[in-house]
């Protein structure tokens, strides 16, 4: 069971993060009529035929494996668009571009249940993944400057998936440095392993067999 000094206490999985992302809003255009809909997470529609509208990610699907729309994809998921980020991310050594905070998973909903409705999905799904690769590169080379005068590490514009990664290994990074350069945490670690382990003044000493 995780504790709150557990760094792995607030990893998220693929599906839990894919589960938080599809909340994001996103364009449909049905193709049939409905009334709207009352939902505890809000009020959507009316729905009209090749009437554009807003709706969550996870409505969206629903109606589309049922027939009842299309949906567009966001423009950042455009060719163009994606290819500009690509660019900016390799020209940039330091920082990273913003992008949707859940834009791998939102794709990956898309490229699974939406494929059809994605101009040049080849082209999309490679630049993505080719955007992923370079940004998971820069993060590695930020995570070099970690040492033990490390107080705290800033990389902005991170996305969902990235922090999720990123988040256990510099919480036990900067944990065990904290450690090192406090002798108060030394001190108190050396007198828990005294009482575990106490060093006995009397008697023959035990010679450990091999």
């Amino acid at each position: 069971m995780a504790t709150q000094s557990d760094p792995h206490a607030s990893e998220f999985s693929a599906a839990e993060l894919e589960f938080l992302a599809e909340d994001e809003m996103i364009e449909i255009v049905p193709n049939m009529r409905m009334e709207t809909l009352n939902l505890i997470c809000g009020d959507f529609g009316p729905f009209h035929p090749q009437i554009a509208t807003q709706v969550p990610l996870w409505l969206a699907v629903a109606l589309k494996k049922r027939g009842k729309c299309t949906i567009r994809p966001p423009e950042w998921m455009s060719v163009e668009k994606l290819t500009q980020v690509l660019e900016a991310e390799r020209d940039s050594q330091k920082t990273f571009q913003p992008l949707p905070f859940h834009y791998v998973e939102i794709s990956r909903l898309l490229f699974d249940h939406a494929r059809d409705d994605i101009p040049d999905i080849y082209m999309v799904r490679s630049l993505i993944e080719d955007i992923k690769d370079v940004r998971f590169h820069k993060i590695g080379t930020g995570l070099e400057v970690i040492s033990q005068r490390t107080a705290a590490l800033k990389l902005e514009h991170l996305t969902a998936m990235e922090v999720n990664i990123v988040r256990p290994f510099v919480v036990r990074a900067l944990q065990a440095f904290y450690k090192l350069d406090s002798p108060e945490m030394i001190q108190e670690s050396d007198l828990r392993a005294n009482r575990r382990f106490p060093t006995a003044n009397h008697g023959p000493k035990r010679q450990l067999k091999r």
